[in-house]
């Protein structure tokens, strides 16, 4: 699953009731489950709720609705309805707005409509600024950044990436991203500065590892390099990642790995 769509899985599952009805939770709960089993339903059950609701009794059942258009790669449809569920949400319900805005953002990259999702991501990431929430602030601006490296702005990628290091200092997936832009731009010594961090937060990420490797074997540590990508190889032989080391291996010897 593209890392992409498993984030926006992860907020859409995230995403908090809005109001304590039981009954509402448990339809929500109810509509997403069958979203997974059986999407097309699902939107026919989502549209069948939201007969007659108006304002923020709509929040659940267009989430819901997005939701469904997810599983049918319908990504343009999963946005607008995320983007109908945050606009439903109280407006001092910042906290779930900005994870429905969140989720409408990355609809809209993954639909390709890169300049769509940037104003949806900076609107949810200073809602969750303004909720308090460091942690899903710092993720959005990975997002930001992600749309923005699309768009051919690697360096505006970079402030938005510096900014998410700040908001979560703590996450190693953050680092490898920012080693991962640094050496795409060149930038070698902040490259290995910040693969080494995300290595100390997140030693068992086997991403982690291929970037270490890429990395060294760009500075010309080659036995570094091959070090990494065995370990990488070593610890999950079967992996996505093994396969990539074992990629990088077969091309150190030929000369450096493709960036």
């Amino acid at each position: 699953m593209p890392a992409f769509l498993a984030a926006l899985l992860i907020l859409a599952q995230a995403a908090a009731p809005l109001a304590p009805a039981t009954l509402e939770q448990d339809r929500l709960t109810a509509c997403m489950d069958e979203a997974r089993s059986d999407p097309g339903q699902a939107i026919i059950t989502a549209n069948e709720w939201l007969e007659g609701l108006s304002g923020a009794a709509t929040a659940y059942p267009q989430q819901c609705l997005g939701f469904a258009y997810m599983g049918l790669l319908r990504w343009n449809a999963a946005r607008q309805a995320f983007v109908e569920a945050r606009n439903a949400r109280p407006i001092d319900d910042r906290l779930e707005r900005a994870r429905l805005g969140a989720m409408a953002g990355n609809a809209a990259i993954a639909a390709e409509d890169f300049v769509l999702a940037l104003p949806l991501l900076q609107a949810a990431q200073t809602d969750a600024g303004e909720a308090g929430n460091n942690r899903l602030a710092a993720t959005i601006a990975t997002d930001i950044a992600r749309a923005q490296v699309s768009m051919g702005d690697p360096s505006e990628a970079a402030d938005a990436l510096e900014q998410a290091r700040q908001l979560d200092p703590q996450s190693g997936e953050i680092w490898l991203l920012s080693a991962t832009l640094a050496r795409r731009m060149d930038d070698l010594p902040s490259a290995q500065s910040w693969i080494e961090t995300a290595a100390r937060l997140d030693p068992r990420n086997l991403s982690i590892g291929v970037e270490a490797g890429v990395i060294a074997a760009l500075g010309g540590n080659y036995d570094a390099a091959r070090s990494s990508w065995l370990s990488v190889i070593d610890t999950a032989s079967d992996s996505p990642q093994a396969d990539a080391a074992r990629t990088y291996l077969a091309q150190i010897e030929e000369g450096v790995p493709d960036r």
